[in-house]
């Protein structure tokens, strides 16, 4: 099986259709203002679609089966508050009478109320689909869905990925204005279905499915590079947190971000392949780097010149842990230019980066990574963003064998922090 930009360009498009047709479903049932946020493709491994799902949140599901143009299953899923949340919107516009127990069972009207919901939305996502590719997609009597277990939920779809399997999803992220009701969107096609689909669309000799499940992997690697300098640097223990590759538009990303002061570095690397690398932190866990790094540099109003090396020293050195264990496994050289820091609100810490991208393509590849600091604030978001000629060039002589084999060769000196 096999993918290019512009095969995955479609399924995006596919993805917001989708999404702003079951906004507008959700807007006409609950009488709920509703937009769309951000849309991403997610390349995610089993375990963590089920360390995500299963959080020890309630939750409630209506899946539809499809066939057609895609085959395999839709599924909306919510939290229960928010199911109960929308059902008593739906039935108060409607002139129900009866109240609606959120802390209570569903019963067959509360029940039948989160199908019929779960059942227009999913709708809404397929007639978007089906939109973008001009062909028929049908779906099944929607089933109704509880509990915690992502077993109750996936447990008997063959579609859904095993542990180690790399699978394509659909996540949409709608959002109520007014009033907090979120849900997340599962879309798992039969593999036959989508390599079908993925070659009707293609345009270019495309990337081999198993090279890109290589490079997530190099991705995870790289990701695990960064918290072991980040624990020699700083001595602050770290581990990486979920991680996955997202196929996304280069606008999306800075929606991404939380609205508040970051403080980061971003690096350009030159080699097979090119692009951007980014390491953002918020400005608690940034005053936590400097002060494990350079204790008398401590400065409440800012960073100062020692403190902003500090977080340059220690972004350059995670910069070249990260690149140079891809330059080994795809046996090629990637260069990385001096540390820029970075200190500014949201989306403008990653605007620049953004706007030199989209001179020369519309989506990308994300790896997104979080290093996590055990006890103490220290939280990394990591993105890597390759250029995407340059990508598929680059793992199309991917040897995939060599990724467990070829060791990351980072050295870096300890800080003498006395």
């Amino acid at each position: 099986m096999k993918l290019d930009v512009n095969a995955l360009g479609t399924f995006y498009r596919m993805a917001r259709e989708g999404a702003g047709l079951a906004a507008g479903r959700l807007t006409h049932m609950t009488g709920v203002e509703t937009q769309v946020g951000v849309t991403k493709l997610n390349f995610m491994r089993g375990e963590e679609i089920r360390r995500e799902f299963e959080d020890s949140t309630e939750k409630v599901g209506v899946r539809v089966k499809l066939t057609g143009a895609i085959e395999g299953y839709s599924m909306i899923v919510f939290e229960r508050e928010n199911a109960f949340r929308i059902i008593e919107t739906l039935l108060s516009e409607s002139g129900a009478d009866d109240a609606v127990d959120v802390d209570g069972e569903f019963d067959e009207m509360t029940q039948s109320a989160a199908t019929e919901v779960g059942h227009i939305m999913n709708s809404g996502f397929v007639d978007g689909w089906a939109d973008v590719l001009e062909a028929v997609i049908d779906v099944s009597t929607p089933e109704f869905v509880e509990g915690q277990s992502a077993e109750l939920f996936f447990g008997d779809i063959e579609e859904t990925p095993d542990d180690d399997d790399l699978a394509l999803l659909f996540q949409s992220q709608i959002e109520t204005v007014g009033t907090e009701i979120g849900f997340s969107h599962y879309l798992f096609p039969k593999r036959a279905s989508m390599a079908s689909l993925l070659d009707r669309l293609r345009t270019s000799g495309g990337i081999e499915y198993d090279k890109l499940d290589g490079f997530d992997r190099m991705a995870e690697r790289g990701a695990k590079e960064i918290a072991n300098t980040a624990t020699t640097l700083t001595g602050i223990e770290t581990s990486v947190d979920i991680r996955r590759l997202n196929f996304v538009s280069l606008e999306a990303i800075p929606q991404q971000l939380p609205d508040e002061t970051l403080v980061g570095v971003a690096f350009e690397f030159d080699g097979m392949p090119s692009g951007y690398l980014l390491f953002l932190f918020d400005e608690e866990s940034a005053h936590e780097i400097v002060d494990a790094m350079v204790p008398m540099a401590v400065d409440e109003d800012g960073f100062g010149e020692m403190g902003t090396s500090a977080i340059k020293e220690l972004g350059n050195i995670m910069a070249s842990g990260f690149l140079d264990g891809w330059a080994n496994v795809l046996d090629t050289t990637i260069d990385h230019s001096p540390p820029e820091f970075i200190h500014d609100i949201g989306a403008a810490a990653v605007d620049p980066v953004i706007i030199q991208l989209g001179e020369n393509q519309e989506f990308t590849f994300v790896f997104d990574t979080v290093v996590m600091a055990d006890g103490r604030e220290f939280d990394c978001e990591v993105y890597a963003i390759p250029d995407e000629n340059d990508l598929e060039r680059a793992l199309n002589d991917l040897e995939v064998d060599r990724i467990e084999e070829t060791p990351t060769t980072a050295e870096f000196q300890e800080l003498d922090n006395t």
